[in-house]
């Protein structure tokens, strides 16, 4: 019969073929014995299998009752995090030395699940730590947000971790998302080979002519467009007025992400000139739906309350052609981003948001949108290193 003594034996003297040779003997053996487990996870902890250690001994503390073996695993964890904190800021001081990973990035926290939540708080609290309730506050079962700013080589360090924990999360540098051509369409000159024209970067006017297949995902998005008025402060001891910014409607924007080109096409309906090029009134009717649209419901008809803004109506018409020439996906939760990302003001100050909204003044509101549709770009193009 074999011996837990063996076993520890046997692992107290590095001979870890011999440990695990016995562990299976013991399996077969005595498949109840209480220190079994134990001994499996202080095999994986001392073969550097750090994740299946941490398993085996939070299974411990879930399903045995001895005392002596509960104390063991908590130690035992209480090492493995040691160490894999040592590891981490090992990775961030070497990070420190390349200049590529001094570059600012950001890193992106994806929706979780509500039956993955819990083993997520519980990992995103021990890798930043941080309390058990920031975490839960934090995570979002619908969008993705913005987390953490800062050098790219430790914010890589921690989404890899993250990562191995079942954490969905990606990164990017800013560097990345400036690389991507904005092209402003001015209007579609033709849809049967698909044509805009447009203005890029520096203003210049041209057309792109371009194929259906080539867009790979669309992003979706209302930008709100203020108006200042003067309200009344109930709260000040005399009667007076302040200036006071609301939103007075909203301006909606398309994506048209073509990676092969790192380009993307950027539809308002601010800016696009509906009086140029196709008619969209005329030919929209004409053009048969994707076989797995052939249901879908007229944009026009699902907002009858608008239907009296020729531009909305338009627009709406627009976004039904894509439709059905575009089987693709859409990223339409820019909303539930933004307010992830609204204060990172000095961030946003960075990024040249290619939006043409005739406003005031600035507002974080435009380069919130080009983050999100870059990063949604980023992100198809595998920017999870």
């Amino acid at each position: 019969m074999t011996d837990i003594h063996q076993i520890a034996t046997a692992l107290e003297s590095q001979d870890y073929k011999q440990a695990a040779q016995l562990i299976k003997q013991l399996q077969k053996e005595s498949p109840e014995n209480p220190w079994l487990q134990y001994y499996i996870g202080r095999y994986y902890e001392l073969t550097n299998n750090l994740e299946k250690a941490q398993t085996t001994y939070k299974k411990i503390l879930r399903d045995i009752t001895n005392p002596k073996i509960v104390s063991q695993a908590r130690q035992g964890i209480q090492r493995i995090e040691t160490t894999q904190n040592n590891l981490r800021q090992q990775a961030i001081e070497t990070a420190k030395n390349d200049p590529s990973s001094l570059e600012p990035g950001l890193l992106i926290l994806e929706p979780v699940t509500p039956e993955d939540k819990p083993a997520a708080v519980q990992n995103i609290s021990r890798i930043f730590k941080i309390d058990a309730y920031t975490t839960r506050m934090q995570l979002q079962s619908r969008g993705w947000r913005l987390y953490k700013t800062g050098p790219i080589g430790q914010l890589r360090i921690y989404g890899q971790e993250l990562l191995k924990a079942g954490i969905p999360v990606f990164w990017t540098t800013l560097a990345d998302i400036q690389k991507i051509q904005i092209f402003r369409v001015q209007h579609f000159q033709s849809l049967s080979s698909p044509t805009v024209v447009c203005k890029d970067s520096l203003n210049r006017l041209g057309s792109i002519e371009f194929n259906w297949s080539e867009v790979t995902q669309r992003v979706e998005g209302l930008l709100p467009m203020f108006i200042e008025i003067m309200d009344y402060s109930p709260n000040r001891r005399t009667d007076q007025f302040r200036h006071k910014e609301i939103t007075q409607d909203y301006a909606q924007i398309c994506d048209l992400h073509i990676p092969s080109r790192n380009s993307i096409l950027r539809i308002c309906d601010q800016s696009y000139e509906f009086k140029q090029g196709v008619d969209f009134t005329k030919i929209s009717a004409a053009i048969p739906a994707l076989p797995n649209q052939k249901n879908q419901t007229s944009r026009v008809k699902k907002f009858p309350q608008i239907a009296q803004s020729t531009t909305r109506i338009n627009w709406n018409r627009l976004l039904e052609i894509f439709d059905r020439h575009l089987d693709v996906t859409v990223w339409s939760e820019f909303t539930l981003f933004a307010d992830t990302a609204i204060d990172y003001t000095h961030m946003l100050s960075k990024i040249k948001s290619h939006v043409e909204v005739d406003r005031k003044s600035e507002t974080p509101w435009d380069p919130l949108f080009q983050l999100y549709s870059a990063l949604a770009f980023l992100r198809n193009k595998g920017n999870r290193e």
